[in-house]
């Protein structure tokens, strides 16, 4: 899945765990806060109910206490009577302020249609059979009445009521109907607020219930599928992690421990092995067809190889072994407890006799063939980096050998190590001196002698070794990648030298320059060429790259076929060397291409009587004459050779037999030497015509 889609996924999930996060919390909120409001509500109920029972009675007390003091006072002598005229009076205007405030709290309505439900307030006030409303203010006018009439009679400066005391009924009758019309009041206000408590407590109960309702809906529909969708990702996360940590340590394809493995552990493995005075063995693995396999049967066939021979190296080994995949057909068996030198020679050979038996893939039998080199601990080396090179060196010493067997490290391996080493230290330092230098080999057509192109050719005398062969260093340079950095002082000294003899009109037909499939891969090498070309002042029609087979079949994910595409459309020219060597289909042979073939030298010797070589020369030129592409054979070193191409059609040679590889001043001469001589006029003496 790409990143994009990741991320709205991702984006998408957290904004919907937002959401229902806020929506579950608003209504729990909701729901406390309506909780919450019924609550208050009733404890205010609740509150106002005791507010006016206590009012009902207070009123009950007073009203008794009024009678009892209207009928005191009129028993009472005269000296008495005006402090129980002053009890009454307190009693009636107390009776008469929480009357009204009875009235004031329950709200009654003398003309509400409610009077007339025998359950209501108004019904006990204002309707039969109590009428509390009639006796209450009766009982008031009545003691207001009495206690005008007893303050007259007393001369308390009263100006109100004037006429006698006995005529002013206030009797046990109606505090009797009065107390009775407040008790029927205090059970109707009971009655009210049960049932108005028993109805909030009904709907506060329903609340409860529905909270716990959406509780459950809540964590059943947002934080269950929540809490799912995030222990999944969490899931998927630890997935993924230990998928990374997988990878991070393991080979994609076949499944083996990788070189970052083998490298963070094999300290470890050393350490075990010295504790327990072991021997450890460093069996290093390389397929020696495995090219020609993907060349000719494609990477899926390659890749089939690998992981098979991934699969019996597990199969031969135990489980307290190691077996890693270094890179393409590159694998390390570390074994522990390897034993005796004769121990590890028996398990090497059946290894390898596992390994080199046939694959068959989709109906073809594959001998992919396998070498390798050991190296044992302690003997050869203490230390990781040295075993693994002391194993290396060991295997290219077995495919030295014919490849599909092993060998052991050993001194004389060790000698050229260290010689390597030397090799490969000069090489940096040549390197960096620009010491190597370019020798010049000239092509040349059999029919008129012409130059048809000189090639370039690295060669290196050391300060101190001499001349040192190319087939000596330049797989060495390959090994350590340093061919790019060589590969551009001889192409930048070559196409300088030429640009020289291109200006002093000295024809040399084209420069040849052999490129590897390494240069090519650099990111800037067809810019280089062009800068190259542009400041030495040689165009770029005067220029050949030679590239092998190889180079053709790497596989367009490498940028070299666009860029040779690109180096062509600029008018640089393309050769295909070593022609017949590789396993390049016919279909590559394109004079949209290439622009001549060169066959390789082991076609040419002994042409003369080899009759198959003859025939296979006689093809390729052949082929190359009717697709119009030119052709040149190399290694032609004596005239029999000459002889046999002259007769077959090959008319441009390049070899020993013309010129052996020059330094630039001897190419120069004879370049030089070979140049048309202009026709000189003569000046007659006398006066002949």
């Amino acid at each position: 899945m790409s990143q994009q889609p990741v991320q709205t996924v991702s984006g998408k999930l957290i904004l919907l765990i937002k959401a229902g996060y806020w929506l579950a919390l608003l209504i729990i909120a909701a729901m406390v806060a309506a909780s919450f409001v019924l609550l208050q509500q009733t404890m205010a109920t609740q509150q106002h109910n005791h507010t006016l029972l206590d009012i009902v009675s207070t009123q009950k007390t007073l009203s008794q206490r009024i009678v009892f003091l209207a009928s005191a006072t009129g028993a009472a002598s005269r000296d008495k009577q005006p402090a129980l005229v002053g009890a009454l009076k307190q009693a009636t205007a107390e009776f008469e302020t929480n009357y009204d405030l009875l009235l004031k709290q329950t709200g009654a309505d003398p003309e509400s249609p409610a009077k007339l439900d025998p359950k209501s307030i108004e019904s006990v006030l204002f309707a039969k059979p109590f009428h509390l409303d009639y006796f209450s203010v009766g009982l008031i006018a009545n003691g207001d009445r009495l206690i005008s009439a007893l303050e007259s009679r007393l001369n308390l400066d009263n100006e109100g009521y004037k006429g006698g005391a006995e005529r002013v009924n206030l009797d046990a009758s109606v505090a009797n109907a009065t107390l009775s019309g407040y008790a029927a009041l205090g059970q109707r206000i009971s009655a009210e607020a049960d049932e108005r408590s028993e109805k909030l407590l009904t709907l506060h109960r329903t609340l409860f219930y529905a909270t716990l309702g959406v509780i459950l809906l809540v964590a059943l529909f947002i934080f269950r599928p929540m809490s799912n969708a995030i222990l999944r990702k969490t899931r998927e996360l630890v997935d993924a992690r230990n998928s990374m940590a997988f990878i991070a340590v393991h080979d994609g394809l076949t499944g083996l421990h990788n070189r970052t493995f083998l490298t963070d552990h094999f300290d470890t493995l050393i350490k075990g092995a010295h504790r327990r005075r072991e021997r450890l063995a460093v069996v290093q693995l390389d397929l020696d067809r495995f090219k020609q396999i993907n060349d000719t049967l494609g990477h899926a066939a390659g890749d089939y190889v690998l992981v098979i021979t991934a699969q019996r190296m597990r199969d031969s080994c135990r489980a307290s072994d190691l077996c890693a995949r270094l890179g393409g057909d590159e694998f390390v068996m570390i074994l522990n407890g390897a034993g005796s030198t004769e121990d590890i020679n028996m398990l090497a050979r059946r290894i390898l006799a596992h390994i080199n038996e046939p694959i068959v893939f989709q109906g073809t039998t594959i001998l992919p063939g396998a070498s390798g080199g050991i190296a044992v601990y302690p003997i050869d080396a203490n230390n990781a980096q040295d075993l693994l090179v002391h194993a290396d060196l060991a295997l290219y010493s077995a495919k030295k050998m014919g490849g599909g067997n092993f060998s052991f490290f050993s001194e004389e391996l060790r000698r050229e190590l260290d010689y390597r080493k030397q090799l490969e230290h000069d090489i940096k330092v040549a390197i960096a001196e620009r010491a190597f230098q370019v020798y010049f080999q000239p092509q040349v057509s059999l029919t008129d002698g012409t130059i048809s192109g000189i090639e370039a050719l690295v060669r290196w005398n050391h300060h101190e070794r001499g001349m040192i062969s190319p087939g000596e260093f330049i797989p060495v340079a390959e090994k350590c990648g340093f061919m790019p950095e060589i590969g551009r002082i001889v192409i930048s000294k070559a196409i300088n030298e030429a640009a020289e003899w291109n200006r002093a009109g000295i024809a040399f037909g084209r420069l040849a320059v052999n490129v590897s499939g390494t240069e090519l891969r650099e990111h800037d090498f067809d810019a280089f060429l062009f800068e190259t070309l542009e400041k030495a002042g040689l165009p770029p029609q005067k220029l050949s790259l030679e590239i092998v087979e190889s180079v053709i079949l790497d596989d367009e994910k490498t940028g070299i076929a666009a860029k040779l595409r690109h180096i062509r459309a600029a008018g640089v020219h393309l050769e295909l060397d070593d022609f017949g060597t590789g396993y390049a289909s016919l279909s590559h042979v394109n004079p949209n291409e290439i622009d001549r073939l060169k066959i390789d030298r082991r076609f040419v010797q002994n042409i003369h009587e080899n009759g198959d070589n003859s025939k296979i020369v006689r093809a390729i030129t052949e082929l190359a004459r009717g697709l119009g592409i030119s052709i040149v054979a190399e290694g032609a070193e004596t005239e029999a050779e000459l002889d046999s191409l002259m007769a077959i059609g090959c008319d441009q040679v390049q070899g020993y037999s013309i010129a052996f590889p020059m330094p630039q001043d001897k190419a120069l001469e004879w370049l030089t030497a070979r140049m048309p001589k202009k026709a000189k006029l003569r000046v007659l003496q006398g006066s002949l015509a």
